[in-house]
């Protein structure tokens, strides 16, 4: 069977493409890694047991905001800018790759695909395996950034605050740029023979989409196929995430055991079906509709989802479980990708320092009120020159607190400043610890003081580029080739903001609809989830029956919304909300401009990746229909 009829599997753990064998029915991709931070045995687990469980491509996601930027950083300082981590990933995995024939793709080459390619390399030779690595490039596009403030060319507007370029570039001079790249460049390396394709900031799908596209021989007008692609990137990039971590129902997954929660395989017909699955040796975990659910709101901004190569259209998508972890991808629409790329700038930021102190028992906002207050009169001479200075109470005590842990908050002071010096020990930390003899009830600083010391911090400025203006390129160098990878012939000029509706448009009446209603928390009865997109936060809410979600959605209005989130909303006219329905899902998500301030790296809050404003919201209480409360608590 030639591999343009036969579906994919594609695994994400970190790593592992398994196979191209004709005896393989449909492409297997797996998705072996994350993030930096994920486990490093997904790759080698996925090639070990490609006999049990056999997979054609592993692709593994590396990249972050956070660490684009501090890899730019290392770059800059001629450091190492690649990700270390994919190398204790790879290097067990090796021999039966070579043996099983899996392909690899991974954006672990951040700042420096070609460095980490050329390691690979080494170790591939020094094993003496017949595996070739090639490497992606066209994403570092300083350049040209450079070039259009200089010529006054674009705006380059910030995507989530709207500020232009210049305006920013006055305050934070731009050290490096990366364009997120699509998936052809992939494919057209695995089409040349490659084995490993290492690149650096490809969008999070783009390695599927390649694989995909590579494997059935697809063309790039082929709309529909390369949006479910990309649909099934998003869903599997993420490893364990889709099967049931990060998940609101995690306490069903008990059962069965969590410690070890297995990784996905996307399998991808050449129809561009997708089929959502997982390592069936590993048996912690589970996909299930509601785990695909909460991965898919977690990924998405707005109903249209942008890739370089093709937009899927969202409004009409709903999930099917065919059987014990397997579920069917239905109803993508696809559309012309836009004509812009996404681009991320990396600037200095200047130094943050911090420090916690300890409050138990009783009275804590008094406690914070009075160690604020001498704290601020003894940086007083000094807090002239920081950029942000904050006090938060993290935490809070229950009545009749049953062990002293519980009655225990922490009050975490937080500075920034342009120069290292303005928070040097003698103008911050130490004057922060001396305070204690004149403190609160009990007063305790945290012993460990190494975040007291400035540390550096980076600005991230995210805005659009011309395709035209990037130079992706695949390199080949057991060939001596590199080939030029064409922008999309065919673009689309997508209005921004995306769609929003600030209300339903089939409203039910929450006085007398649902019945007798009781007091308690929103996540009784609703899953959730959220994360970062740079300064906003997204937040997909969505429930488990239809009745529920003709009551969700008329509860969760973004005024409601906005009075849910309470204390984190700021008046000041720098944050607003955009709303739109997922019925397939039974859900509602919520992109929650400028909730981050500044984003991941500079963020205020201790919540910086934007995860826990799900579980914030799913704790505030509602008006929830008793009869929903009887077919079981999440």
């Amino acid at each position: 069977m030639s591999t343009r009829n036969r579906p994919i599997r594609i695994a994400d753990t970190r790593l592992l493409p398994y196979p191209l064998t004709p005896s393989n029915s449909k492409l297997t991709t797996s998705g072996a890694s994350g993030s930096a931070s994920d486990r490093r045995h997904a790759l080698s687990s996925f090639a070990d047991n490609h006999s049990r469980d056999p997979v054609d491509v592993i692709i593994s996601d590396y990249m972050s905001e956070y660490n684009m930027a501090t890899a730019a950083a290392k770059r800059v300082d001629d450091t190492a800018a690649y990700e270390l981590s994919f190398l204790e990933a790879l290097e067990p995995a090796l021999d039966h790759l070579a043996r099983y024939g899996i392909k690899v793709a991974a954006n672990a080459g951040a700042a420096d695909a070609r460095g980490l390619s050329g390691i690979v390399e080494e170790m591939v030779a020094e094993r003496k395996l017949d595996l070739k690595v090639a490497w992606i490039s066209g994403d570092e596009v300083l350049p040209a950034i450079q070039n259009s403030l200089a010529n006054n060319s674009s705006t380059l507007r910030n995507i989530y605050t709207g500020q232009s370029l210049a305006d920013w570039s006055a305050s934070f001079e731009p050290i490096y740029a990366q364009a997120y790249l699509g998936g052809l460049g992939i494919a057209a390396a695995f089409a040349s023979g490659a084995d490993i394709v290492i690149c650096g900031r490809v969008s999070d799908a783009s390695p599927v989409i390649g694989a995909a596209y590579w494997w059935h021989g697809w063309r790039q007008d082929e709309l529909d196929k390369l949006a479910n692609a990309l649909v099934a990137g998003h869903l599997i990039e993420c490893s364990n995430y889709v099967c049931g971590g990060n998940f609101t129902g995690f306490k069903a997954l008990e059962k069965e055991g969590w410690s070890d929660i297995g990784y996905p395989i996307a399998e991808i017909s050449g129809a561009g079906e997708v089929v959502i699955t997982k390592q069936n040796y590993v048996a912690g975990g589970a996909v299930t509709v509601d785990t695909c659910s909460a991965q898919l709101l977690y990924e998405i901004q707005g109903p249209w989802y942008f890739n370089s190569d093709v937009t899927a259209v969202l409004d009409g998508i709903s999930f099917e479980q065919l059987a014990t972890n397997r579920v069917a991808v239905r109803g993508v629409r696809a559309a012309l990708p836009p004509p812009t790329t996404k681009v991320g700038i990396t600037a200095r930021g200047g130094y943050q320092a911090q420090v916690c102190y300890f409050m138990v028992g009783l009275d804590i906002p008094a406690k914070a009120r009075m160690l604020e207050a001498q704290i601020r009169r003894l940086l007083a001479p000094h807090s002239h020159n920081f950029t942000v200075l904050d006090f938060s109470v993290l935490g809070s005590v229950p009545d009749d607190p049953q062990n002293q842990n519980s009655a225990t908050a922490t009050f975490r002071v937080l500075a920034q400043a342009r120069e290292e010096e303005h928070l040097a020990p003698t103008k911050f930390l130490k004057l922060i610890l001396d305070n204690i003899m004149q403190g609160y009830p009990g007063a305790t600083f945290d012993l460990d003081l190494r975040q007291g010391f400035p540390k550096p911090v980076f600005e991230y400025y995210v805005t659009l580029l011309p395709q035209t203006e990037v130079k992706h390129q695949a390199h080949l160098p057991w060939l001596g080739k590199t080939l030029d990878i064409s922008p999309p012939p065919a673009t689309k000029l997508w209005p921004s903001p995306q769609p929003s509706q600030p209300v339903t448009a089939s409203a039910a009446n929450l006085a007398t609809d649902f019945g007798p209603t009781t007091r308690g928390p929103l996540g009784w009865v609703v899953h959730a989830r959220s994360g970062d997109k740079g300064s906003d936060a997204n937040c997909g809410f969505w429930v488990r029956h239809e009745d529920e979600y003709a009551w969700l959605r008329t509860l969760l209005s973004a005024k409601k919304t906005r009075e849910l989130l309470g204390g984190e909303w700021r008046e000041d006219g720098t944050m607003s909300i955009e709303r739109f329905e997922l019925a397939g899902l039974r859900g509602v998500h919520f992109l929650f401009r400028n909730l981050l301030d500044r984003g991941v790296g500079v963020t205020r809050t201790v919540d910086f990746l934007g995860k826990n404003v799900a579980e914030y919201l799913r704790a505030r209480w509602v008006d929830i229909p008793v009869k929903f409360l009887a077919r079981e608590k999440l």
